[in-house]
């Protein structure tokens, strides 16, 4: 048995091609959804996710407000662009690019993004929704790991969801967010003992870990359903997810492909997040 490869440049594509409707339903009321990416010296894997986020703006006509700034940007003047932007209505959302530089403190500014501009969904009055089950802006990578989910007919109902990492990024809120759909949910870390065994009982399983193959194939279960949200650059220059992909194929049910899996799925998410902050600022 060989897995179904989970195809999130498709599922991407559908939302954005939905997407692209409600952007010219809202020019047409006169509202331009406007972006404001902000990115802090030139890392030069933040600065092809930018690049890749603002083509994307492009494509579907939100306004992309690039924010490109130097590395020894001091904090004071990064929270005096961020509240500059708060106050800009041509601004609907506002992503700052992580990881920032050392001297910067990212909680502080992510604290100072607009509750009702935070499309990262990152800030505390997002994190505080999702954790309440309130409606509000959901982080994107775990956002569309559930559409992934979705769109390939996998229902989280009464299944055990095992979830590898726990960042504040991916790994709580997709904990949560499986949680919410019924899921029963384990969340394991570099601590937990007998790694293995635990994601043996995954029907789902998450792997948000950032090391590159660390989850064997054998340690898949028969026909589980895999998300696998790393991306790490091995020493040839190929990408990998945190999955060791070709033998948990063998085992899978579902999988996804690294690269063209949940990439694609944060990029149409935060796009998706641009259009409902637009969409509540017309009376």
């Amino acid at each position: 048995m060989s897995a179904t490869i989970i195809d999130g440049k498709k599922v991407a594509k559908d939302i954005t091609e939905a997407l692209r409707q409600e952007v010219e339903a809202l020019k047409a009321k006169g509202v331009v959804p406007g972006l404001a990416v902000v990115l802090v010296g030139e890392n030069p894997a933040s600065k092809k996710y930018v690049s890749s986020k603002e083509k994307t703006c492009e494509s579907l006509g939100i306004k992309s407000l690039g924010n490109k700034i130097p590395e020894n940007t001091t904090q004071e003047e990064l929270m005096k662009l961020i509240d500059n932007l708060n106050n800009d209505p041509k601004v609907h959302g506002i992503l700052v690019q992580l990881p920032l530089p050392k001297h910067l403190n990212e909680k502080e500014v992510m604290h100072a993004i607009s509750a009702a501009k935070d499309v990262d969904g990152f800030g505390p009055d997002s994190l505080g929704r999702l954790v309440l089950d309130e409606p509000g802006f959901l982080p994107c990578t775990p956002h569309g790991c559930m559409k992934l989910l979705e769109s390939y007919g996998v229902d989280p109902k009464g299944k055990h969801a095992v979830v590898v990492g726990r960042s504040v990024i991916v790994g709580k809120p997709i904990a949560l967010l499986l949680l919410r759909q019924h899921a029963t949910v384990t969340i394991c870390h570099s601590r937990t003992p007998d790694l293995k065994e635990t994601c043996l009982k995954a029907d789902i399983l998450c792997a948000a870990v950032g090391k590159a193959e660390m989850i064997k194939g054998d340690w898949i279960k028969e026909g589980a359903a895999v998300i696998d949200i790393g991306i790490n650059v091995k020493e040839d220059g190929k990408l990998v997810g945190d999955v060791e992909f070709e033998k948990a194929k063998e085992r899978a049910g579902f999988i996804t492909p690294v690269p063209g899996g949940v990439g694609p799925m944060t990029i149409a998410m935060l796009m998706y997040n641009t259009v409902e902050a637009a969409k509540a600022t017309v009376k």
